[in-house]
């Protein structure tokens, strides 16, 4: 709720310049002066239920390991989106150019950190990647590199207990579920 919704005009806000920002401030009649904050990127949540310590303490590492994981899935998903974007009226060799380029460019970048990720790591990532564009990890390496190459991965993915064709499916596992809403991957 705004000032503006209980009673406050517009008039009775200032202007200043604070750090280098301007904000909107409200003098009240005992000359205290407010600061308005702009909330609209907070998100509030309930505390959550677990069933048992263990189950805690599994929520407490996930958080741990999405902190770690985090922008790497917001630059995932900003440059997958972006290139997405670019490639839409690209003709399939182009397509497939740009790929190999991007994919060799983003190997130098990345591959270095992304292999220092633990197999959770690697799995809060995919989940975080999966649940934002809302498709699973299978399809979106069969579109990118191919149907050799995607099941490849499904297959190796596998050995490890994991299944890239399932996707994120919520509900499934109630504690990723929790760590997953309280991180936002968004890109727009």
């Amino acid at each position: 709720m705004s000032f503006n919704n209980i009673g406050f005009a517009q008039d009775d806000f200032e202007t200043i310049e604070l750090n280098g920002e301007i904000v909107q401030i409200f003098v009240t009649e005992e000359n205290d002066t407010l600061l308005i904050a702009d909330l609209d990127d907070v998100s509030v949540s309930s505390l959550k239920n677990f069933e048992d310590q263990a189950e805690y303490r599994r929520y407490l590492k996930y958080r741990r390991y999405a902190n770690v994981v985090y922008p790497y899935a917001v630059e995932a998903i900003k440059i997958f989106k972006e290139t997405e974007y670019v490639t839409n009226n690209m003709k399939k060799s182009k397509r497939k150019k740009h790929y190999k380029r991007l994919q060799k460019e983003l190997k130098e970048e990345f591959e270095d950190p992304l292999k220092k990720l633990t197999k959770t790591q690697g799995k809060i990532l995919v989940k975080m990647i999966e649940k934002e564009l809302n498709t699973p990890f299978y399809d979106l390496l069969k579109g990118l590199r191919g149907r050799f190459t995607a099941s490849y991965w499904s297959s190796l993915g596998r050995m490890y207990g994991y299944r890239l064709k399932e996707g994120y499916i919520e509900g499934q596992d109630p504690v990723m579920d929790a760590v997953l809403h309280d991180f936002d991957v968004s890109y727009d």
